[in-house]
């Protein structure tokens, strides 16, 4: 009998997704409610740690966690050498969305940061409509995702001139957000579709630490680095909340929810961001940022019900 091999990059068979269901909602909610505190979290201890250097560092630790609970699991080496090919497209996407939003943030605010990317869900329904089966939208879930982008874009309008140092960090935040979205696409393209959420989130976690924290030492960031009690209390939180608990959150709904759905609540992060940024960094609260609300929950409900 003739065995053919099957290539890491493709999943032998991709299951079945369910549509989001009120678990699935609450979760997502929380999600965005956490991953909102995010980019506040790195701006305001910035001056003490550079936001590279954060990333770095919240990465390593959060992957040697992750890398236990996946030993615990019974999850060994073979597996991870089978998933190699894809886990490196993720990994190498994921340390490139958290280059940019640490590249971004030295130069725009951090309410910006979380519009731009939070666009990711508009460029992975895209990508999954086109290239993953199970996944397309239907007309009126297109409405709701129209709906969305544009609420974000009324909750979020420049309400004054902006400098040049804004607008490439506006630029990097986009970035950012396309990386997001093309990672999300691999992971449900490929063989990592069916893997252990430990296994995908360790992929990313370990790469992008492999690659950022050479880039901080050389850089001199590392060495200049002060661990003030508020710097190391972020960090904390961004390591365990974060880029462990969250994430593995976020990964373990992508396997069982239609991701194309999931992305959708990934609208409600702007907002938190904002409220955030303004409770806790003193950022400006636009008066448009209620009837932007409004708009965005209407696009979710469209999508979802």
């Amino acid at each position: 009998m003739n065995h053919q091999k099957t290539s890491s990059f493709a999943p032998a068979a991709i299951a079945q997704r369910r549509s989001v269901d009120g678990t699935a909602a609450s979760l997502m909610l929380l999600f965005c409610l956490v991953l909102g505190f995010q980019q506040v979290a790195i701006k305001g201890v910035a001056q003490d740690i550079s936001p590279v250097v954060q990333i770095a560092l919240r990465s390593a630790i959060a992957g040697c966690l992750v890398g236990l609970l996946a030993y615990w699991r019974g999850i060994r080496w073979k597996q991870v050498g089978h998933h190699w090919g894809p886990g490196l497209l993720v990994g190498l996407g994921f340390a490139a969305e958290f280059g940019f939003v640490a590249w971004g943030l030295n130069y725009t605010l951090a309410s910006h940061m979380s519009v731009f990317l939070y666009t990711a869900p508009i460029f992975a329904a895209l990508g999954l409509h086109l290239w993953v089966p199970g996944e397309q939208l239907s007309s009126r879930q297109w409405w709701g995702v129209g709906l969305a982008f544009l609420g974000m874009v009324i909750a979020m309008a420049p309400s004054g001139a902006y400098g040049i140092d804004i607008i490439i960090g506006d630029a990097l935040g986009l970035l950012a957000g396309l990386s997001w979205a093309a990672t999300t696409i691999v992971i449900r393209k490929t063989s990592l579709s069916e893997a252990p959420a430990e296994l995908t989130l360790s992929y990313q976690l370990s790469i992008t630490a492999l690659l950022l924290l050479p880039v901080a030492a050389l850089s001199g960031q590392l060495m200049s680095a002060q661990f003030t009690s508020m710097a190391v209390a972020s960090l904390g939180f961004q390591a365990l909340i974060i880029s462990f608990a969250a994430l593995m959150l976020w990964f373990t709904l992508l396997r069982r929810y239609r991701a194309s759905q999931l992305g959708v609540f990934s609208f409600l992060g702007p907002l938190f961001g904002v409220l955030f940024g303004t409770l806790l960094l003193n950022e400006p609260l636009s008066t448009n940022f209620l009837m932007g609300g409004g708009v965005i929950l209407l696009g979710i409900v469209l999508v979802t019900r």
